[in-house]
């Protein structure tokens, strides 16, 4: 890589007096709690501060500290993160609470590797918590530090490539001080979130933008390099809307795996070249259903693939049929609190209230 284009000790200054001017006010920057600055930071994992800040204050009220949410049982942590998503992250999050009460006495570590030894707190998180909750100098590369490096140092092909990946760090390193390393940290997360944004970045405002590589080059629009990704596949599935004097039968997923202990209607993948109303019957014979009829399909995609999930309705008359097991009889009002997986909560429409 080329030599830098300006002296790396040039953009923290710049950096910091444009946060004191427009720092974004948010909830855990009100506070130095390692607990709340974790949280914060593993909600923040691939999720917008717009859709974390209601679930990080209620998330708080349930389990205000680690210790609460360590004893907590792992299915009422993932029912209150029901929502936001990626819930391997409230797994390892629960996890980690417990490694911090087992192995540090529920004193949160502040050195790197101890960090990144819990679950779910990889390089960059372990620097903010470093930086934020202890004001020890931490190094950031998310999402939005990438992008920002990436348009400052002009870096062509795949921001995320091995080869990049290491330079972004080399740059990440060089552009934190040693004072001020929190401020900081956020600083260039506010840049990236709010100014040197993925479409139609705001470079006039930029407290960089002289020092800037891809504004110089007229290139800002089209860094970083789009990625090139796979097709996603489309699963088949069938779900059925079981009904039983006012209430409807939910099962919960096993707790490891994709969607771990959400909750979701009897459901069972079908073959591309299967018949899903022949699929759905037999299923439904299983659980004793009478007059089973068509309700409607949904499309929902996750991060790996897509669903076609076929819906069909019908009522149980043989309750005694029925094994409970990890599974339930809840009323519509009930049903619509739940912490039902992206797919199924999409099926609600088809329930009348």
């Amino acid at each position: 890589m080329p030599a830098n284009p300006f002296p790396p000790s040039a953009i923290a200054p710049l950096l910091l007096a444009w946060y004191g001017q427009v720092g974004r006010d948010l909830p855990w920057r009100h506070t130095r709690d390692p607990y709340c600055i974790w949280l914060s930071e593993i909600m923040l994992q691939q999720t917008t501060v717009t859709a974390v800040i209601p679930y990080y204050q209620r998330f708080l009220s349930r389990f205000p500290d680690v210790a609460t949410l360590a004893a907590a049982p792992i299915e009422t942590v993932i029912d209150a993160w029901a929502g936001l998503g990626y819930y391997s992250r409230a797994r390892n999050l629960h996890a980690a609470a417990q490694r911090v009460m087992n192995e540090y006495g529920g004193t949160f570590p502040s050195s790197l590797d101890e960090l990144t030894d819990l679950p779910g707190v990889g390089r960059s998180t372990a620097g903010a918590i470093r930086a934020i909750a202890f004001g020890q100098r931490g190094v950031i590369l998310d999402g939005n530090v990438r992008r920002v490096l990436v348009r400052l140092f002009a870096l062509d092909g795949d921001p995320r490539n091995p080869t990049a990946e290491k330079q972004l760090w080399m740059w990440a390193e060089e552009l934190t001080p040693a004072e001020r390393a929190d401020d900081y940290a956020q600083a260039i997360m506010d840049l990236g979130a709010t100014c040197c944004t993925p479409t139609k970045p705001t470079c006039l405002l930029c407290p960089l933008a002289l020092h800037c590589q891809a504004f110089a080059q007229g290139r800002q629009a089209e860094l970083p390099a789009k990625r090139t990704h796979k097709a996603v596949p489309t699963v088949l599935q069938v779900a059925l809307l079981l009904e039983r004097d006012g209430s409807w039968r939910v099962e919960r997923r096993p707790l490891s795996g994709m969607l771990g202990g959400l909750w979701e209607f009897p459901t069972c993948v079908v073959a591309a070249d299967a018949d899903p109303a022949s699929i759905a019957a037999a299923l439904a014979a299983t659980y004793g259903v009478s007059d089973l009829r068509a309700a409607g399909h949904v499309a929902h995609a996750y991060s790996h693939f897509k669903v076609d999930l076929r819906l069909y309705r019908g009522r149980v008359e043989e309750w005694g049929r029925v094994a409970e097991g990890e599974a339930e009889w809840v009323d519509a009002e009930i049903l619509r609190s739940l912490a039902l997986h992206g797919a199924h909560k999409k099926a609600l429409k088809f329930i009348a209230a």
